[in-house]
């Protein structure tokens, strides 16, 4: 120390510090993953992320996570429940658990609920599992996933679509809310049902009905004359004039009818599968919230529907029966809770122009509901039973006991690394790469309501095609195209075409992808690796670890 005092010295280690903290990897961000959104797929993948020890945060507009399987939608489309494997398989072993208490039949005995086509279903002697519940429990396993991991949520945060999303190269460097609020990590996922996050950080997407001759389809494009299910005029032998009056073109067009080209068959266009509510409804005394007539209601809307109603045709609810004397209502016939043909613009549209979408819908569907119990071309019988129903008083306290949210069935789908089609879902191409399994219908709803060559009104769109056994889903349907973002994750918007996103959207399936994307961008974080450069043996045994199912044979 000769010549140099103890202050020089100590001055001189401490620039040292300071020069060696500088050069060290920067540790500013917010958590390992960010998750935007805060559907069913959100919360499975943030579960996942922290039981491999990875910090995550969700940032959501919600303000009520768990999507459509917290806001209405109890009454499970699944297919083969063999195949959900996992934290979804879970998630339906805890609705299993929580029916199993007494204490949870508050407006039904138990035992007159009994066991529903979708009800209880042993998948193995140590894993019972149940399909229809109620929002708010639903909504109650969600949260109880998130406290039992310790994932921070933080709610009602907008992503700024224009500006909030800050890249570096092919990654994703911060995303921004309105609130101002910025977030950083190393994997972002987008876990909205629009895709939003995906969009902005300018990842190739497709909005709309793709032409067969894409993907060498058979199902997607215009489908006239393709009759699947009851919902329209076809089935029910109806040759309804769309005229204000009858038979007379002149007098112009009924509501809700469109005057648009209908499209050759197998083209293209930018329509998607119609929206609707999933109301929870019951007739249980005690717990009625009777159906009000909204201040705008105008009877005409629905005149098509009267017509419906004086040939002597007549449906009212779809969906079925959920515990505690409650029914989950999904649209049926030729003319209900699908609001066919007004949310083409959705996927795209701002804030506020979305906002006004959303009260198109919900004052279509209030609107409906008061005809339905109210108007005289219902005959009085069904207009009397009608009244003893109105929403759960129990259900969406918060919200007027309405859903949260609406049905998005369709916004935008990433077109990715792997796009998902009808031939893989018919097992008709393999998939080399599984992260989980699918068994539901192709599955789409209306699309458009048009006027026939001969003058009649007609619906098109709606189909069901059943694959022969369960598919596989591919790696590459989370994953953007490498060259476009390497650390982005797509749970719910995933790379696939309209008729294949039909069997894929089904929410078992989106809590099997969100757990899948977890085990990836977990597995990314520990190798300090981008996410399309990991090795898909590696993954898969990681998958296998987290029970998950990625083939038909290995079944539980």
């Amino acid at each position: 120390m000769k010549g140099r005092s103890i202050t020089s010295l100590f001055g001189s280690i401490l620039l040292t510090i300071l020069v060696l903290s500088c050069s060290q990897p920067s540790t500013d961000k917010d958590a390992d993953v960010v998750i935007y959104g805060g559907t069913s797929a959100a919360i499975t993948a943030a579960v996942q992320l922290a039981q491999m020890d990875k910090s995550v945060l969700i940032v959501c507009p919600e303000k009520h996570i768990g999507g459509l399987s917290a806001s209405g939608l109890g009454f499970t489309d699944v297919g083969d429940k063999s195949v959900i494997g996992g934290l979804s398989r879970e998630f339906y072993h805890r609705v299993y658990l929580h029916y199993q208490n007494e204490d949870a039949w508050n407006w039904q005995p138990r035992s007159e609920y009994g066991n529903e086509a979708q009800g209880t279903t042993a998948i193995n002697d140590s894993m019972q599992t149940m399909w229809t519940f109620e929002p708010h429990v639903a909504e109650q396993i969600f949260e109880e996933f998130i406290a039992e991991n310790s994932i921070e949520v933080l709610r009602d945060e907008w992503l700024d679509r224009e500006n909030g999303v800050e890249m570096e190269g092919k990654q994703i460097k911060s995303i921004t809310m309105l609130s101002g609020k910025t977030f950083k990590a190393d994997i972002f996922m987008d876990a909205t049902y629009e895709g939003d996050l995906m969009a902005a950080a300018g990842v190739n997407y497709h909005v709309g009905r793709e032409a067969n001759s894409v993907y060498n389809e058979t199902w997607n494009g215009v489908q006239k004359g393709h009759f699947h299910h009851s919902h329209n005029f076809h089935h029910q032998q109806l040759n309804i004039s769309p005229y204000v009056i009858p038979g007379d073109p002149s007098s112009g067009v009924l509501p809700r009818i469109s005057t648009e080209p209908l499209g050759e068959n197998g083209t293209g266009d930018k329509r998607i599968q119609a929206y609707n509510y999933r109301l929870c409804t019951t007739d249980a005394e005690g717990n009625v919230e009777p159906f009000e007539k909204p201040e705008n209601y105008d009877s005409a809307e629905y005149e098509l529907l009267r017509r419906i109603f004086r040939a002597g045709r007549h449906a009212m609810f779809g969906g079925g029966r959920i515990p505690n004397g409650k029914r989950d209502v999904n649209n049926v016939g030729p003319f209900s809770s699908d609001n066919i043909g007004m949310n083409y613009d959705y996927p795209e549209a701002s804030y506020e122009e979305r906002k006004a979408i959303l009260e198109e819908h919900i004052n279509y569907h209030k609107g409906l509901l008061y005809f339905w119990g109210h108007d005289e071309s219902v005959p009085k019988e069904l207009r009397e039973n009608f009244k003893k129903w109105g929403l759960a008083k129990d259900e969406f306290v918060d919200n007027d006991h309405w859903p949260y949210q609406i049905y998005v069935r369709e916004a935008r789908r990433m077109i990715g690394e792997f796009v998902m089609t009808e031939n893989e879902i018919m097992g008709r191409s393999p998939v080399k790469q599984p992260i989980g399994m699918g068994a539901y219908t192709m599955d789409s709803h209306n699309t458009q309501r048009y006027i026939t060559e001969e003058g009649y009104v007609q619906n098109e769109g709606d189909l069901g095609v059943e694959p022969e056994q369960p598919y596989q889903i591919h790696l590459g349907t989370i994953l953007p195209k490498k060259e476009e973002c390497e650390n982005l994750l797509v749970l719910t918007a995933v790379s696939s075409s309209h008729i294949a996103f039909g069997s894929i959207r089904m929410e078992p399936v989106f809590m099997i992808l969100g757990q899948s994307a977890g085990v990836v961008a977990g597995m990314s974080v520990d190798k300090g690796k981008a996410v399309h450069e990991l090795k898909y043996e590696d993954i898969k045994q990681e998958l296998l670890n987290a029970d998950q199912i990625l083939s038909a044979d290995r079944r539980l």
